[in-house]
């Protein structure tokens, strides 16, 4: 990977913030986008932009055939068997509730389980917590081990012939653990459930194979993978879509229409209702381009080492506490200072040109089993250099002794 030549393809990287050169250390809440992806996006407005699978027109034609090509490019990504598998949504959050409201309401009843982590996203946590208030089903959680993992043992205990339904994260967006998704869907299927993996953090930084995973749903996001916001989508196994009744109505999705009854079109159509995301879709098959351009196990490889650098350099701050595994994780390094708030060491880096995030990162129940309220999280991308974390480390020296200064 010639990172150097990465970084140019990305316009929003080459700014000053606050009198420094900006080092975007966030990626794992947005990624930033390619001159490539940006141009997609801007060549549809300006020469195709039309609805899709309605006009015979030409733009409208051009249109209908860059969108089912963006499905058919993402289904070759993560290597579904079928398009008919890929539903478009507006992301994560879309395809789990999707998921959560047609498949687990229909088939969970009252004294069925649900297993999920305590690691997980607001959006893989609150769909479910919904879906056992409405069925009576029971929310099951396997219990996390002292550096945040979890172990099959824990979900071999934790899983039961009453689970009618599992749904873990791939990758955790504050401990940066990879979960063994792959496994947990074995033993997920040995009891008669089903799998859903959150991989909203995974699919922009590994080789991901649904097939291989052998899960039975799997939910991203574009907006994480260089692709625009308001994109992604829900994988599903054909025959438990074609189970599922849509959660939304009206144009698009329809077949026929009578005065009290109406008939809905096949997959993928039956769950997109309303005119889709097209320039959206437009620009995730230019970001799938762009990332396959450079290697998914070159993309992976490079965080790795740069995670690593990373807590080489960090574990040499005296007061500063890192959360999650030591080894074996991804991109993402989340930490407190001591006596400071994470807020506050967000606000001093940011004056540094360094950008992170700092709040709960939408996993509450994750910060009261680490017993803080909040953390600040350094997430890196294919175009982040050892150089942004010595900018890093530079900067929360500072912090450091800035607070340590303003308390004496």
């Amino acid at each position: 990977m010639n990172i150097e030549e990465i970084r140019r393809q990305f316009p929003i990287l080459h700014q000053e913030v606050n009198g420094h050169p900006l080092v975007y250390l966030d990626s794992a809440a947005t990624s930033q986008k390619p001159t490539a992806v940006i141009e997609a996006v801007k060549n549809y407005y300006e020469w195709d932009n039309a609805n899709v699978h309605r006009g015979v027109h030409t733009l409208g034609s051009r249109a209908t055939d860059a969108y089912e090509g963006a499905r058919e490019k993402l289904r070759r990504f993560i290597n579904a068997r079928s398009t008919e598998e890929i539903i478009f949504t507006r992301g994560t959050t879309t395809a789990i509730n999707l998921v959560a409201s047609s498949y687990a309401r229909a088939v969970c009843k009252e004294g069925d389980e649900i297993v999920i982590t305590p690691m997980e996203h607001h959006s893989n946590l609150i769909p479910w917590q919904q879906v056992a208030q409405a069925t009576g089903a029971v929310l099951k959680y396997i219990p996390l081990q002292q550096d945040g993992s979890i172990s099959l043992e824990d979900v071999e205990k934790t899983i039961t012939e009453k689970t009618k339904m599992v749904s873990v994260m791939y990758v955790s967006n504050v401990l940066g653990v990879v979960n063994p998704v792959k496994e947990i869907a074995a033993i997920a299927h040995r009891h008669g459930a089903k799998m859903l993996v959150d991989g909203a953090q995974s699919t922009p930084h590994l080789k991901v194979d649904v097939q291989d995973l052998d899960c039975d749903f799997y939910a991203l996001s574009g907006h994480k993978m260089c692709a625009p916001t308001g994109i992604g989508a829900l994988y599903g196994k054909k025959e438990l879509l074609q189970e599922m009744e849509p959660i939304e109505f009206g144009g698009e999705m329809i077949d026929h229409v009578g005065l009290y009854n109406s008939t809905w079109k096949d997959l993928p159509w039956k769950f997109e209702g309303g005119t889709p995301i097209i320039a959206g879709a437009v620009g995730l098959a230019a970001a799938i381009d762009f990332l396959e351009s450079i290697g998914m196990e070159n993309i992976d490889r490079h965080e790795k080492q740069l995670t690593s650098y990373a807590l080489e350099r960090m574990v040499e701050i005296e007061g500063l506490t890192i959360y999650g595994p030591g080894q074996d994780r991804a991109g993402l390094v989340t930490f407190n200072l001591d006596d400071v708030h994470p807020h506050d060491v967000a606000t001093v880096l940011d004056a540094e040109g360094v950008a992170v995030r700092a709040g709960h990162h939408c996993c509450q129940p994750l910060m009261r089993w680490l017993n803080v309220t909040a953390t600040a999280r350094a997430s890196f991308y294919l175009y982040n250099t050892e150089a942004d974390v010595d900018r890093l480390i530079t900067a929360l020296i500072k912090t450091k002794e800035y607070f340590g200064h303003v308390s004496t």
